[in-house]
């Protein structure tokens, strides 16, 4: 795997908006949301240049395909920038998959941070590029709003360190706990359930063999969460791998109150269990507050009896 630069203070991150815009009619004017967004960046000791993806919209895209795609291929090839961030997520990532130029990012690796729809891009520049790339919080979402000590420290330490982070420790009073006993060792990859299932079938499709695979997602009903998870166990998905993460699932209910659905812990045990890959779940990650930010594509160990997952490989350089 490509191990990209770890960032120092005075580094310039380029801005790329490739999947929904960061604001709406209903949700404030774009142009203050992205000053608030550098701001941000400043504060923490960046420099940073805005694609004009992220001043772009088209319904619910922050632009065309071709300018979202566009938007990432320049901030690669451009050595003034040494991260790639995006400002948010929401949906367009699947739209561009097949826009992007591969070669330009594998000769010109840079660190590259989102999560949620970007999970497609993180499965693409990890599979298609060898790239390590950060599944961790945004500019537009976390960053300016609700910004916990918990979750700021995480996402630094996942931007900047160039040891193994370690063991990836859920806040306080919040228990990581074990679905199937067990010990699992591989490289760790995944993302949002939804983004993982959209991609099966095609050239983008995720490879979980001897991998760790981390699953979240927001805002499905239990029934869904079934049906995806369902949709990995046929595809194979779980028999590859060599162990499972169960990161938060945000907001994610039984079907319309009814009293005749499934909890996420039963499907759990009756989708990912059988596989009998050692899992985890109730680990604090993805869309909750507050959240960790950790590496995909390098090395890690899953201690499913302790509840613990621990990054044993730097990811940066």
């Amino acid at each position: 795997m490509i191990k990209p630069k770890a960032l120092r203070e005075g580094d310039t991150i380029g801005l790329i908006a490739p999947s929904s815009p960061i604001a709406d009619a209903r949700a404030g004017n774009t142009k203050q949301k992205i000053e608030k967004c550098v701001a941000a960046l400043n504060a923490q000791g960046y420099n940073v240049v805005v694609d004009k993806s992220c001043y772009a919209k088209y319904g619910y895209l922050s632009g065309s395909d071709e300018v979202r795609a566009e938007g990432i291929n320049r901030m690669f090839a451009d050595p003034s920038i040494d991260a790639v961030f995006c400002i948010r997520g929401g949906y367009g990532t699947p739209r561009i998959l097949d826009r992007i130029d591969y070669d330009n990012i594998k000769k010109n690796p840079k660190l590259f941070l989102g999560y949620s729809d970007i999970t497609a891009l993180h499965i693409a520049f990890n599979q298609l590029c060898g790239l390590v790339t950060v599944h961790g919080v945004m500019p537009g979402c976390e960053m300016i709003r609700a910004f916990p000590p918990f979750t700021k420290e995480s996402y630094l330490r996942a931007v900047a360190a160039t040891e193994p982070l370690g063991e990836l420790k859920n806040p306080d009073g919040a228990e990581i706990k074990c679905l199937v006993p067990g010990k699992a060792e591989g490289a760790l990859i995944g993302g949002n359930l939804s983004l993982i299932t959209a991609a099966i079938g095609t050239p983008y499709e995720i490879d979980t063999k001897g991998k760790i695979l981390f699953i979240e997602d927001i805002g499905e009903y239990t029934y869904r969460i079934d049906r995806m998870l369902t949709q990995l166990r046929l595809a194979g998905k779980f028999n590859d791998c060599a162990g499972i993460v169960l990161g938060d699932f945000t907001d994610c209910k039984v079907e319309y109150g009814s009293r005749y659905g499934l909890t996420l812990l039963q499907i759990f045990e009756d989708i990912v269990a059988p596989a009998g890959k050692p899992t985890i779940y109730n680990f604090k990650a993805g869309h909750c507050v507050p959240t960790l930010s950790f590496p995909f594509g390098v090395k890690a160990v899953l201690d499913a009896d302790k509840g613990s997952l621990t990054i044993t490989e730097a990811a940066l350089i």
